[in-house]
């Protein structure tokens, strides 16, 4: 047995040496990084919120690397075409992913193939926002609160017309919780997108829209819609008078989207740190800062194991919500 355990001690000692070797080589290349730019991929094409908010912290984020950081708009399947890009990329800190939460804590449990693991084929780096998905109505509905809305809904039940952004995007999965909290029923309208989901409200072919708040900022104070509950924890600081639906009696409806950067899987943890505190530092800029609630979102930042752990918490709260309503993406 002697020499059996010589060999393993032996074996044993090279493992640990080799490791340190490993260790001290990532810390030396997280040190030189980055060397050359870094691609930000949004799932979703330019002039949206999410590339609003990308393009804002990627520039910032430049600033404080000495690299540039830019945008690669990749829409496509519910985003998660961008994400499948990202999922397949190299570790090595300069191909990062600017999500939603649909594309990594929804899609997977709506969509039938998903090409790639929502919890093990990302590293996460920080959340970037939260956005309040808001319940909005036209004028000449009449309507002013959600329990206004929730008695007539009563009265003409699956009738009303309610819009989302997409089968089983955070919009409609709002409806749904609403629904089951107010035991009611609604004719869900899902739409590809806010953009034409907005149109047809504005038009009347659609007599209700949830979407996140900086999609309907500008209709909201040009008095276009009414925004009558916010489904979220709590309120909204750009329209702090718009009660939560928990507020109004209806609880377990926070639907909030928000957005994360997350790099593919096994990238060091020396890179995302960096990366980390580049996300972090922009968001404590004051001009950043403003934009961003200026639009509607509200910055958040915070740690890799923050995000990781609310991921998965996510993951599963919508997996159960899909699964109680057999909601399913068959398009």
């Amino acid at each position: 047995m002697g020499p059996v355990r010589n060999m393993l001690g032996a074996a044993a000692l090279l493992a640990l040496v080799a490791a340190q070797c490993a260790g001290m080589a990532g810390l030396a290349h997280a040190q030189d990084f980055p060397t050359r730019p870094i691609r930000v991929v949004i799932a979703f094409p330019p002039g949206g919120p999410t590339d609003f908010v990308g393009r804002l912290v990627a520039d910032k984020m430049s600033a404080l690397l000495g690299q540039r950081v830019y945008i690669e708009n990749k829409p496509g399947a519910n985003g998660t075409v961008g994400a499948d890009t990202i999922a397949k990329s190299d570790p090595d800190g300069y191909s990062l992913f600017l999500t939603t939460a649909g594309a990594v804590t929804i899609s997977s449990h709506v969509m039938a193939n998903i090409p790639y693991d929502s919890l093990r084929d990302f590293a996460p780096i920080a959340e970037v926002v939260t956005n309040t998905t808001v319940l909005v109505v036209s004028p000449k509905m009449g309507v002013k609160t959600a329990t206004e809305l929730v008695a007539l809904a009563k009265q003409k039940p699956g009738a009303i017309p309610f819009g989302s952004t997409g089968i089983g995007s955070t919009t409609h999965l709002a409806q749904e919780l609403l629904a089951d909290a107010a035991s009611v029923k609604f004719l869900h309208v899902p739409y590809r997108g806010a953009a034409p989901a907005l149109t047809d409200l504005l038009g009347g072919q659609v007599q209700i829209l949830a979407a996140d708040l900086p999609v309907l900022i500008a209709q909201i104070e040009a008095g276009n819609i009414v925004p009558i509950g916010a489904a979220a924890d709590k309120r909204n600081e750009i329209i702090p008078a718009v009660a939560t639906l928990t507020e109004q009696g209806y609880p377990n409806t926070d639907a909030s989207n928000w957005y994360a950067l997350l790099a593919p899987a096994k990238t060091a943890p020396a890179l995302i740190k960096k990366l980390n505190d580049a996300v972090n530092a922009a968001l404590a800029d004051p001009d950043v800062r403003g934009k961003i609630v200026k639009s509607g979102a509200v910055p958040v930042g915070g740690t890799p194991d923050a995000l990781g752990k609310f991921i998965r918490a996510e993951y599963d709260k919508w997996g159960g919500v899909v699964r109680e309503h057999g909601i399913k993406d068959t398009q």
